[in-house]
């Protein structure tokens, strides 16, 4: 009796009977086929049947027909191709300056009662705030040149990335750093193969989070003075009630933000392949 009760315990605790999993990142490839599919044709039945007006939502055709203009650069003298190379430019540059301060600082933060004391404060104070709220700040500071604009988004993914490796120095349990410490390990060394490993899985959520506000920035960002960019196309289209062009924008942005955050979960599996695992 007692071996069929601790069987039927093994059994019932067993992940493989157990009533919920945790699905990995992403949904199954049909799924997502499927998903797209269905969303593609209410698109298509929504406006080829007057459903909703075309200065609402264009029909299909009509993108595409808009993709063709802004390849050839019969839009705004400029092609697609040359406003993705601005705009992924900024969103880049941004990025990496972001990542190259706030990943030091947040870990500074997780581990310092100083650092955190002096650049907690800042941040959790600008954070809230929409980029759109100290845009004219930046544009009185700094003009109305490129260094603007890399300096909004530069603050837009500063934050979560600096957020996110403090919490990923404060998920690492006490133990970990005193067993290291009791094997004789210096304290570089506990930062180099206890602290910063054990962070990585949050650091690099928050390079994803931050790309993604980073993208989400870039047309409030092209929006003041400049030439080119996937936002600045948007923002003129939107003044000649272009929606076939602000739709094209939309998803060009889209795709590429997509893109971008595909490239970082493959980059979070390779480098953290032990996330998420018992």
């Amino acid at each position: 009796m007692p071996d069929a009760v601790a069987k039927s315990r093994t059994s019932a605790e067993s992940p493989k009977t157990s009533r919920y999993r945790i699905m990995g990142e992403g949904g199954t490839f049909s799924t997502n086929v499927a998903s797209i599919a269905f969303f593609l044709a209410l698109w298509w039945a929504a406006s080829h049947f007057g459903w909703i007006k075309p200065l609402f939502l264009p029909q299909p055709e009509a993108i595409w027909g808009a993709f063709h203009e802004a390849i050839n650069g019969d839009l705004d003298g400029h092609t697609l191709w040359t406003h993705f190379g601005w705009s992924a430019a900024r969103v880049m540059t941004a990025f990496v300056l972001a990542t190259t301060l706030g990943v030091p600082i947040g870990l500074a933060m997780g581990v310092s009662r100083i650092a955190r004391g002096l650049f907690d404060p800042p941040i959790e104070f600008y954070r809230p705030l929409p980029p759109l709220a100290y845009l004219p700040l930046m544009i009185i500071w700094f003009g109305i040149g490129e260094f603007a604009k890399i300096v909004l988004l530069f603050l837009a993914i500063f934050a979560p990335v600096a957020l996110s490796a403090r919490a990923g120095v404060r998920s690492i349990s006490q133990e970990q750093i005193q067993a290291a410490r009791s094997m004789g390990a210096s304290s570089r060394q506990v930062m180099t193969h206890v602290i910063l490993p054990g962070a990585l899985p949050e650091i690099l959520v928050g390079m994803r989070i931050g790309m993604g506000v980073g993208w989400t920035t870039l047309v409030a960002a092209e929006m003041v003075a400049a030439d080119a960019g996937l936002g600045k196309m948007v923002f003129n289209a939107s003044n000649f009630l272009r929606t076939d062009v602000v739709i094209l924008g939309i998803l060009a942005i889209g795709l590429v933000a997509y893109s971008f955050e595909m490239l970082m979960r493959w980059i979070e599996r390779v480098a953290a392949p032990w996330k998420g695992r018992a």
